[in-house]
């Protein structure tokens, strides 16, 4: 299917696509590269999916980038991905501007570094004003780890008990701007959600492929987005 024959104003087409980039590591081991060149790679497939995203009217998009059990990898890795992080974000204005692009990050952003954290600020600051796509970047990110946030920010919110509901979860999370997530998609081969988004995913659609995120472009995107629109979402009920 041709670009040309996407209805891209297809009210179908989830409004929220969050993104497990898998296989960073496995693309560059495969052509005998050190890993931290996978995740270069990386960042160019992110570049070729979000454009497309924009052409296509998906309004949110969320990229799982480094997550609460990423710290467990090798301290040369962890520390490159610091740096690219400090690196890159910024250094992509343009780019953002270009396609009209909103950027946000959720997560735990205390842990990062300095620099990171800096640039993550300058750059959610510089784009404010963008609004054809949000962008999030899940950075330090865990769903798990998002709940327990979210749970102790009610809490110091409150001067005597009282009892948590769903809202009030959804209220004191990262984002609570964000629509819940509509589909996920994950590359690299494997199928599981590895604490991503968790709340958010309650009735999240779900799609796994076995290409290496290096090699994700325009076409993977379209083709998650078409399987998304063949399926009947029923959040429980029954078919209408």
């Amino acid at each position: 299917m041709s670009k040309d024959e996407l209805n891209v104003d297809s009210p179908v087409y989830p409004k929220h696509v969050g993104i497990i980039m898998d296989g960073n590591g496995r693309w560059a081991t495969k052509r005998g590269l050190p890993r931290t060149a996978g995740h270069y790679e990386g960042i160019k497939a992110a570049k070729r999916v979000t454009t497309e995203a924009s052409r296509l009217g998906i309004p949110f998009l969320t990229y799982y980038v480094f997550s609460t059990e990423n710290w467990r990898r090798p301290d040369q890795e962890v520390s490159y991905l610091m740096d690219l992080f400090s690196s890159r974000i910024f250094s992509e204005i343009d780019y953002y501007k270009r396609i009209d692009a909103r950027l946000l990050c959720r997560g735990n952003l205390q842990a990062l570094s300095r620099n990171a954290q800096e640039a993550i600020a300058a750059t959610v600051d510089a784009t404010a004003s963008h609004q054809r796509i949000t962008v999030t970047l899940a950075l330090n990110y865990g769903g798990q780890d998002e709940i327990v946030r979210s749970v102790n920010r009610w809490l110091s919110s409150r001067k005597e008990a009282s009892v948590i509901t769903e809202q009030d979860i959804r209220d004191f999370s990262d984002l609570p701007h964000v629509p819940p997530v509509d589909l996920i998609v994950r590359a690299g081969g494997e199928k599981r959600l590895s604490n991503f988004l968790l709340w958010d995913s309650a009735y999240a659609e779900l799609a796994f492929y076995d290409t290496l995120w290096p090699d994700w472009g325009a076409k993977d995107l379209r083709i998650a987005c078409e399987e998304y629109a063949h399926r009947t979402r029923r959040f429980g009920g029954v078919p209408t």
